[in-house]
């Protein structure tokens, strides 16, 4: 991405992937994503461990393979950019930044994957006005992991 504004999150899913479609019919699905980071502390020797949570989108055929792939528990790449979402509720203006997510993929360090092609989706007008075929889809998952 030229903007600078990228991100790339590896962690576990929190809540299955809620799938919604917009008035036009784009599909869009969010999920929760907890990242662990550990180190080790100089002083005591002791191993700490903090936890954040990120609220991922995504969008159209993304969307519709992560419903369908992913679950709470699974061990995930995502790479996307931070956007910043506000609105008002009951009087006070609310805001919260999400991951917009242009890849997911598995996290195969503790687990494998079987990849399966979804075939491509007709009427996809992306990149056809330059003569060029329309991109692949994405790719669904199914993985056995750990537990969270």
């Amino acid at each position: 991405m030229s903007n600078g504004n990228s991100v790339t999150l590896v962690g576990n899913v929190t809540r299955d992937p809620e799938l919604r479609f917009t008035p036009a019919g784009q599909a869009n699905a969010t999920f929760g994503l907890a990242v662990n980071r550990r180190w080790q502390n100089r002083q005591t020797n002791e191993w700490e461990e903090a936890v954040s949570f990120f609220d991922v989108v995504c969008w159209r055929e993304m969307a519709e393979n992560a419903a369908e792939s992913l679950s709470k528990g699974s061990r995930v790449i995502v790479t996307g950019r931070l956007e910043q979402r506000s609105w008002e509720q009951e009087g006070q203006k609310r805001s919260k930044v999400e991951v917009v997510a242009d890849e997911i993929g598995p996290s195969l360090r503790w687990a494998n994957a079987v990849v399966t092609r979804n075939e491509r989706r007709t009427g996809d007008a992306a990149g056809q006005s330059f003569g060029q075929a329309p991109p692949p889809t994405e790719p669904s998952f199914s993985a056995d992991e750990e537990p969270f």
